[in-house]
């Protein structure tokens, strides 16, 4: 086993801190429609979300039962281009802040 508080092999320790401030306050969301297919929504989230084929057949089925589904989380910058091209493909598709405003 190794003891990976005293390995040498760890380069560089990323602070709690940095990681905290990430910005993951939005989400892609992603609406039903009766014009798209199960196969062409699959094939758009894995090219344009980067999901696997299990993580897009399950947001697809979301989808479609619930009428709509969070894809991503992440930064709206992230989210900006993944959106304009789910949208370029046909999907509707919106980016939603997690924060609550205050």
């Amino acid at each position: 086993m190794v003891d990976i508080f005293n390995s040498t092999d760890i380069e560089e320790l990323v602070d709690v801190d940095t990681l905290l401030d990430v910005d993951f306050g939005h989400q892609l969301v992603v609406y039903n429609d009766d014009h798209n297919t199960f196969d062409w929504v699959i094939k758009c989230f894995m090219e344009v979300c980067d999901h696997t084929m299990e993580q897009a057949e399950q947001c697809s089925l979301l989808i479609h039962y619930k009428g709509k589904a969070c894809a991503k989380t992440d930064s709206f910058s992230v989210l900006k281009p993944m959106k304009d091209a789910l949208c370029e493909r046909g999907l509707s598709a919106v980016i939603e802040s997690t924060k609550e405003n205050s």
